[in-house]
Formats: structure tokens, sequence, C-alpha cells
């Protein structure tokens, strides 16, 4: 809604930007300033990340420009129902304090490569207490060629319905395991209808990566566009199948 946007660097050099896109599924948008020779920071693979990790937030809190905080990766793939309905949410969690005017910065690891874009607190008091979240960069890196390219975000579909187990759910089907996503539905025609995909077959992996929260599975997902084929990992009932389906938009 802004009828204007400017954007400083640390220099104190000021641009007028321009909106190429925005998503506000993941609440990002890609602006673009007509400026040379500038200095950028490279993408880190965020599906390696490991809790524990150390990271670093860069941003400008409360008007203290380029302000650095430390911390550690608290927890990958949060859901914490911040974003609009259809919005996709797998949250890095970290620890580096993240206040207002952070949102829009790097989280980078120690190599110093972009790992996440932090974008929100959970607090009581609306100041950080120990809790900010970051979009992966995969997902962010997936989004800004989309809106670049495109100017909206390509998302892919598998076409179905899933939910998070739990013990209550393990024991009426009688499933071996609380591992994976369980598919509640398939939609017709869909992609994972054509592939051969069945209710309450459960995804345990895509294209090799464990997935155990329906977080993790839209944030792998999200990182492919229609028509690309993925593997799936399939449990039904006691037998592991592999699916390979191509995603439709």
């Amino acid at each position: 809604g802004a009828e204007e946007i400017e954007v400083i660097l640390h220099d104190k050099r000021t641009y007028n930007a321009k909106i190429l896109g925005q998503d506000s599924n993941s609440d990002l948008a890609l602006l673009k300033i007509e400026a040379k020779e500038l200095s950028y920071l490279e993408f880190d693979n965020s599906n390696n990340l490991k809790v524990g990790q150390w990271v670093l937030a860069i941003g400008n809190p409360y008007n203290l420009n380029s302000t650095v905080t430390a911390g550690i990766i608290s927890a990958k793939s949060r859901k914490i129902n911040i974003l609009n309905d259809g919005g996709i949410e797998s949250f890095i969690q970290t620890d580096a304090a993240i206040n207002s005017g952070n949102s829009g910065g790097a989280l980078i690891n120690t190599d110093g490569k972009l790992i996440g874009i932090n974008t929100a607190i959970q607090s009581n008091t609306g100041s950080f207490s120990g809790y900010g979240f970051a979009i992966p960069s995969n997902m962010a890196e997936k989004i800004i060629t989309d809106l670049k390219e495109y100017g909206e975000v390509r998302r892919a579909y598998i076409g179905i319905h899933i939910a998070d187990i739990d013990t209550k759910i393990k024991k009426e089907l009688n499933l071996s395991s609380l591992k994976g996503v369980l598919i509640s539905k398939i939609v017709e025609n869909s992609a994972a209808d054509k592939a051969g995909i069945q209710s309450l077959d459960v995804i345990l992996a895509i294209n090799g990566i464990k997935v155990n929260s329906i977080s993790e599975l839209h944030e792998l997902i999200i990182q492919f566009n229609p028509g690309e084929k993925i593997n799936c990992t399939i449990q039904r009932k006691e037998q592991i199948k592999q699916i390979s389906l191509s995603l439709q938009s």
C-alpha cells in the first residue's frame, strides 16, 4: 500500500525501490533498486540446518541500524499461525534476539551465508523474549526467483489432505510408528491420484528427505515448480513404496 519505497544501504546511500512482486502467503516481497557493484549474501541450503547450530541475526531493531545478534537454531519447521489462510509456515526458530525492525533482515550461519529471513517473534510483551522466527532460505530463494521471473509465486501441489500423526491416530489406524505424515484424503485427478497414492498412506520422505510434520512437508514441496517430478517414499500398511509423481499447479 505504500506510494513510495526507499532502500537505505549501510553506507547511507538511498535509492528509490520498485516492487517486482509480493507474496502474502509467505509475507515476502521483492524490491529492485538501480545500483551497481553491490555486495551480496550467498544462499545456503536450509535443508541441511541442525538444531543447536550457531547463527547471527542482522537487522535494524528500534532504528539501531545494522545490529547483529547471536544465538542458535532452537527448532526447525515451526508453525506459529501468524500468516493468512493458506500461508506457508515452516519457520526456523532461533534464540538470537529479534525485535521490531529486524523483519526482512538476514539470518546467517558462521560462514556468512544466508540461511533465513527474519520475520516474526513470539512474545507476550511485544519485545523479544527468546523466540524468534525466520523463513528458511530454500523457501525464500524459490519465492524470490518466481517473483523475479513471473511476478508471482508458482506453487506446486501433490493433491492431498494431510495430518500430523499423534499417538491417538497411530492407535486408531494401527500404524507401526509415529513417523511421517498421514494422507487423509486424495484430491480427484490430482498428481497423487494419477500416481496411485491412496488415502491412509503415510509419506515418510520426499526425494530422500524425511518428513515428520505438515510444516516439514510444505517446506519441501514449496521448493518445486509445477511439472517437476518428485519421488515419494510411502508406507502402505507394512509395505514401503517408492512412488514418482509430477507436481501440478
